[in-house]
């Protein structure tokens, strides 16, 4: 899967004569942490919220109802641009963007092209949409995931047995926790028990919420 197939394409973006007022109320409209800030459509920069709401007037301001209208008309987001904006490209893989975004502590990249050009956005919301479809929760079936530690070709044998069997397979994906390297199969059937009992006697430990109970209670 490629960020360019699940990016958000209406981004709402900025530019450097923009009133720090508007940019604020974008925002919040939009419930932004961020705004891309472009010239000509190409990205220079962002701004962040905590910057934004700095440069907004505190309520002990001494400046009058009156006053402060006008001062704001002349705040633009010029001199609060951050120029340090990671970006990717839409053929980047999904899941080496969820990596930076988890590496820098970030909720969202801009997605730029060759020419520097803004043209969409990924956010954690669309990860855990990825992360849904990925794994085929909407397509229904059950699944069961198995250890795989030392045992070569299991994705293989295990593929086979299923087909063998007469039932399609929706997801497969592999995850680890310590020293867990654990196989998560999803497959169309609505009974797990020919399957389990198959796996069971090709010698192969079913890992089920029990085998980790330790570690949570």
């Amino acid at each position: 899967m490629y960020v360019g197939l699940k990016m958000i394409t209406d981004v709402v973006s900025v530019e450097k004569n923009t009133l720090i007022s508007e940019a604020n109320e974008l925002m919040e409209q939009h419930q932004l942490w961020m705004l891309p800030v472009v010239k000509s459509g190409k990205l220079i920069g962002y701004l962040q919220k905590e910057d934004v709401r700095s440069a907004l007037p505190s309520p002990a301001t001494l400046l009058s109802k009156h006053e402060l209208p006008d001062v704001m008309e002349h705040i633009t987001i010029k001199d609060f641009i951050r120029k340090d904006i990671i970006t990717v490209s839409p053929e980047t893989e999904i899941e080496t963007a969820a990596e930076i975004m988890a590496k820098n502590n970030l909720p969202g990249l801009a997605v730029t092209n060759p020419s520097g050009n803004l043209i969409g956005y990924i956010n954690r919301s669309v990860m855990l949409e990825v992360l849904v479809d990925e794994m085929g929760l909407h397509r229904g079936g059950k699944r069961f995931a198995i250890e795989f530690k030392d045992r070569p070709g299991v994705m293989a044998e295990v593929s086979k047995m299923i087909a063998d069997m007469g039932i399609n397979f929706v997801s497969a994906a592999s995850f680890s926790h310590d020293d867990y390297y654990i196989l998560v199969f999803r497959i169309e059937t609505e009974n797990l028990d020919p399957v389990i009992e198959e796996l069971k006697k090709r010698d192969f430990e079913i890992l089920g919420p029990e085998a980790f109970a330790h570690i949570w209670q």
